[in-house]
């Protein structure tokens, strides 16, 4: 038996898709700048780049500020609690039809290689993106605040490039992953509406999170 619990806020489910359309956004419009394709013209995926970098950063601090006031941070904080038994589970178990490990909660959203990755995403990816992003961005201001004399602008575009296919992976394993509870929109359902179904307690685990 399963009862529906509130797992993410309004502003976690609006932060989550807002982030998720800016992401997509940057991605379509940055291969278009790399003339992968042609959909509306270099000066213009340019500028829809910038703006959606612009809203991205935005959105990246107040989810900052926001993790921090409400103490929401501790969900990332990694733990080697069930951390192998929940590796063997999407390795292993998942293909034999058993029951997901870890027990979600609204104090404990992430299971432990969740909370890796999303330390990964937030530690290591967006800092690439960041950095360099904004570095590429103000190229000719680099002169004045003396960094021409050190900074490579290859160095800075193979920087962000890599950020960006690191990303794009990660998007893509992030979908994979969503559709692997009890039924493929499990996950994705719990996003829209902040609630999911959980196991009661004191019942048997059927496959699922």
């Amino acid at each position: 038996m399963y009862r529906n619990i509130q797992l993410y806020t309004r502003f976690e489910r609006l932060w989550h898709w807002s982030q998720a359309g800016l992401i997509i956004s940057m991605g379509v419009s940055g291969l278009e700048i790399h003339q992968v394709y042609h959909l509306v013209g270099f000066e213009a995926a340019v500028d829809y780049h910038t703006t959606a970098a612009w809203a991205l950063i935005g959105l990246w601090a107040f989810a900052i500020f926001w993790h921090v006031t409400t103490g929401q941070w501790k969900q990332y904080v990694p733990t080697r609690q069930k951390l192998r038994t929940v590796a063997q589970f999407y390795v292993i178990d998942i293909f034999h039809g058993k029951a997901h490990p870890y027990e979600r909660s609204a104090r404990s959203k992430l299971n432990p290689l969740q909370r890796l990755a999303y330390l990964a995403f937030k530690l290591v990816m967006a800092p690439m993106l960041w950095i360099s992003g904004l570095l590429y961005m103000f190229y000719n201001q680099w002169p004045e605040w003396g960094l021409a004399s050190f900074l490579d602008l290859s160095v800075v575009a193979l920087t962000h490039v890599t950020g960006a296919l690191l990303l794009i992976t990660f998007l893509i394993i992030h979908v994979y992953m969503a559709t692997l509870g009890r039924t493929p929109l499990q996950h994705i359902k719990a996003m829209i509406t902040g609630y999911e179904e959980v196991e009661a307690p004191n019942r048997q685990r059927t496959r699922g999170e």
